[in-house]
């Protein structure tokens, strides 16, 4: 049984490639501050993750559906978002 690494894009990419996002994942903006939210794109299946969940709640507690940036924002710190993917056995790149 071989076990699939998900690899995650950071902003530091391309600005073309910032655009793409590839079928099966969901662009999100992380961070406290909204001047420095960093960009991910992320595989749809960790939103059924019940940690990721919880993330989502705290966005629509403060977001609701009107985000800011345009796009899903999480409200949390980028090490601890990048410490969650890694937990899933991820790899994030910078």
């Amino acid at each position: 049984m071989a076990i699939r690494l998900s690899r995650v894009i950071n902003s530091k990419q391309s600005q073309k490639q910032q655009s793409r996002v590839p079928k099966g994942h969901v662009a999100v903006y992380v961070g406290e501050e909204m001047e420095s939210k960093k960009r991910f794109v992320v595989p749809i299946s960790y939103l059924n993750h019940p940690s990721f969940q919880g993330l989502l709640s705290r966005a629509e507690e403060e977001f609701g559906f009107n985000h800011p940036i345009g796009g899903l924002t999480i409200p949390c710190r980028e090490e601890t978002f990048v410490g969650l993917l890694n937990s899933y056995g991820c790899i994030v790149s910078t």
